[in-house]
This record gives structure tokens, sequence and C-alpha cells, in this order.
């Protein structure tokens, strides 16, 4: 499978994996499953010990790494000496096997263990990440509106509160005026029950309340150029001036009616005071609900007021530790990121590893192949017995050769005329010829047929034994 498919998550070193490998087929465990399996190393003469088959099958063992130019691995030979062609074959069938199945199994193995441990370092990131989230959860439950993201928000709310604060204000100052007004007016037409004035005659309460109506005319002109009839000062405003009028028109209906009453004064006040008491379409009993309304609006208003005051002052301080909230959420959201990026990249390696173990698993990786089978041997590799042959028989013609020199030098004696005169300080006068008897010529004869038989026997005996040899294999 290509690398940029699926990446393999075992050791690309292939010296150090076949090292390993090396080692785990040659340790004793499997050498001697080899060789009892094939039964080798059995002598009738000896018994060696475990440990002794164990040393000799190793040094019969042979690895070769073939590289190529770039100085990388590219193949391996396998081979086993054994005077038994066909266990020799036998042999390096079952290493080449082993070596197969091992290199299958150590990356098969590397693999699963690797991602085993991503699996186990995954679930320690994935802890840490549900940790900063439940911090950073329990931060936010607990600064609720303090947080950076809710300053925007909380500023609206702010404003819109102030703008509440202020137009609450606005009401109660007015509610408080018109509460003046009416005390006044109360007040007035207190006074006014006990006064009559001349027929015709204005009352004395009536101009205040004149006065006062076009005082809200001129209000209600002044908030019209600004808002809408559906604004609720407008509204009010509109309402006040409703009822201004309508306690002036009872005021004057109420003039009117005193006029035509009897000049006894007692009478007229009682029988003016207690109606009004009784009336409930009275002027004065109309001002005093207004009266009584408008104090019940004022306490409400003034609550209102001061709820305000409290949320406007909870939203200033929770603006003023924004600053604060933001440095230690900051602190969380930053160990935050980092366990999530550090949880992002184990999934990632984590799940690549998976899919090389399954590749793995599925021997769909780098694994070996036999391109020559080990093969029945047709001849020795060792010794090669011609080179043996010719190297022992130039040997022999040396060691022959030094040994005649030998024995040529150690002879002292003389055997010609030069010699002789060599060995003289004087010249030589006479020489005495050798007188042969018959019985030396066939001792000397006999001497050197036994020494060319001798020679040629040996020289056919080194010849047959060179033959037989190399025909045996």
């Amino acid at each position: 499978m290509p690398k940029d498919y699926v990446t393999p998550n075992v050791n690309d070193n292939l010296q150090d994996r076949m090292q390993s490998i090396t080692q785990q087929i040659l340790s004793r465990t499997r050498l001697l499953q080899i060789i009892d399996q094939l039964s080798l190393y059995t002598d009738s003469h000896s018994q060696p010990s475990p440990d002794q088959k164990v040393d000799r099958m190793r040094k019969d063992i042979e690895i070769e790494l073939v590289r190529d130019n770039r100085d990388q691995i590219t193949a391996f030979n396998v081979s086993y000496s054994s005077p038994d062609p066909r266990q020799a074959q036998q042999v390096t069938s079952e290493l080449t096997n082993l070596f197969i199945n091992e290199n299958l199994e150590v990356r098969q193995q590397q693999s699963e263990d690797t991602t085993k441990f991503l699996e186990d370092q995954l679930e320690t990131a994935r802890k840490t990440l549900a940790n900063q989230e439940d911090k950073i959860r329990q931060f936010k439950a607990l600064h609720p509106g303090e947080l950076p993201a809710q300053v925007g928000s909380n500023l609206q709310i702010l404003a819109g509160l102030q703008s509440q604060l202020q137009t609450e204000e606005g009401s109660l100052n007015t509610a408080k005026q018109q509460r003046v007004y009416l005390e006044t007016l109360v007040n007035q037409y207190r006074s006014l029950q006990g006064t009559t004035k001349a027929a015709g005659s204005a009352p004395v309460g009536l101009p205040a309340v004149n006065e006062e109506l076009e005082k809200l005319r001129a209000q209600l002109a002044d908030l019209s150029s600004h808002y809408t009839d559906r604004h609720p000062d407008v509204r009010k405003l509109k309402q006040q001036i409703a009822e201004t009028e309508t306690t002036r028109d009872s005021i004057l209906v109420d003039l009117k009616a005193k006029e035509t009453t009897p000049a006894d004064p007692d009478a007229a006040t009682a029988s003016s005071e207690l109606p009004e008491m009784r009336d409930p379409t009275s002027p004065m009993v109309q001002l005093q609900g207004q009266l009584q309304s408008n104090r019940v609006e004022i306490a409400s208003r003034e609550r209102a007021v001061a709820d305000l005051n409290l949320k406007v002052v909870d939203y200033q301080a929770r603006l003023s530790q924004e600053p604060v909230r933001e440095q230690q959420l900051s602190d969380l959201t930053r160990g935050y990121e980092q366990s999530k990026a550090n949880y992002d990249e184990l999934l990632k390696k984590k799940n690549e590893s998976a899919m090389a173990t399954s590749m793995e698993l599925l021997q769909q990786g780098e694994r070996f192949r036999i391109i020559d089978p080990p093969s029945l041997p047709v001849k020795p590799e060792f010794p090669n017995r011609v080179k043996f042959c010719g190297i022992g028989l130039g040997i022999g013609l040396a060691l022959g050769a030094l040994v005649v020199g030998a024995l040529e030098i150690m002879d002292d004696r003389v055997y010609d005329e030069k010699e002789l005169q060599k060995l003289l300080p004087v010249a030589v006068i006479s020489e005495i010829p050798a007188i042969a008897a018959a019985s030396d010529d066939r001792r000397e004869r006999r001497r050197l047929s036994i020494g060319w038989a001798t020679a040629a026997f040996v020289s056919v005996t080194i010849l047959l034994g060179a033959a037989l040899s190399y025909l045996r294999g």
C-alpha cells in the first residue's frame, strides 16, 4: 500500500528490524525446535549437548544483506551449510519461513502496540479536555453577566436601565408636582366652601384651576412636538387635562348651585358640606380620590426608581468586573485550547494508526517475499576439491624440491673434478677412474627403479584420490 494513502506506524529502518528478527530466529529456543524437528547433528559416536548443537547451527547459518548503490538494503540471502544437500535445503526453507512469519508478527505487534499507546494517550487527553470544559462551565455559571462576551449586551441593558430610570424620575417629579397641585386645590376648595362672593364674581380657586389647566396644555404641546400620541407621558398629560377640566366644570356647577341657596350661613354650610362629603360626584371627593391615586403612583414610582437604581449599580459592577473575568477566562480558555489541540492531534494520529494496523493485519503493508526459493544443491559449496587437489600437488612439489635442495646442501661429498679443485690448493696431476663391479651396477639400477616406481605410485595415488573425492562430491 503506498505511503501517500496509508502511513505505516512501524519502524521503517530495515537494518534494525533485520537485526531484531535475526536475534529472535537465532535464539536457543527457535534453533532447538528446528534441530529437533529435522533431527540435525545426530552422531552415533558422540552425543553433543543442546548448547553444542545450537552453537554449531549458528556457525552453519549465514545471513547476507544485499545493498543498492545508495547503501539501502534491498534484499538478504539466507544460507545453511550441511553435509547433506537435502537437509541443507530443508533447513534453509525453514529459516526463510521463519524470517517471513517473524517479520509479519513483528510489524503487526509494533503496529498494535502503537495504536494501543495512542488510544491510551487519547483517553488521557479526553479526560483532560473534559476537565477543562467543566472548569469553563463552572466559571461561567459562577459569574453570569460578567463575561467578556456579554459586555455589549450589558452596555445596552445599562443604557436602557438608565433611560428608564431617567423616565421614571421625570414621571416621579411630575407626580410630586401633581400632588402639590392637588393638595393646593383641596385646600382652596375647602376654604371656598366657607365663603361666597357676589353673584357673577369668580371663585378664589377657579383661577388656579385655569392656570394649572393652561400649564398642562403647554406641557402637552411641548411633548407632542417630540413624541407621538402613544407615548406614556403624552397620554398621562391628556388624562390630567381631562381630570382638571372635569374639576373645573364641577366647581362651576357647584358655584351656580350655591347662588340659588338661602342666605343663612349655618344652614348653607350644613347643606353644602354634608352633601359634598356624601356625593361621590362632588368636586371635593374627586379631588381627594385624585390625591390618593397620586400618592399611590408616587409610592409605586419611588419603588420603581429604587429597583432601577439597584439594577444600574448591579450592571455597573458587572462592567467593572469584566477585565478581571476576561483575564481569568482567558487563562482557562488557553488551557482548554491547548488540550483541544492536543486531543485533535492525538485523535488524528490514532485514526491513522488504526488504519495502518488494519493494513498490517490484512498483510497489505511491507512484507518479505521469496525471490529465489532454496534449491537442492548439485555440488558442494565447500570444499572445492579440484582446487584443493591442485593446491596439494603444488605444495607437494614445492616440499619435494625443498627437501631435495636441503639434502643437496647438506651432502658434503665430492662428486666431480671441479669440486675437488675447489677444495685442493694445488692442481690435480692425475685422476684414478672408478672401478665399478657388476654388483654395484645392479644395486644402482635397482635403487633407481625403486625410486621411479615410488614416484609413479605416489602420483597415481594422489590423482586417484582427487578423482574419487571429486566424483563423490
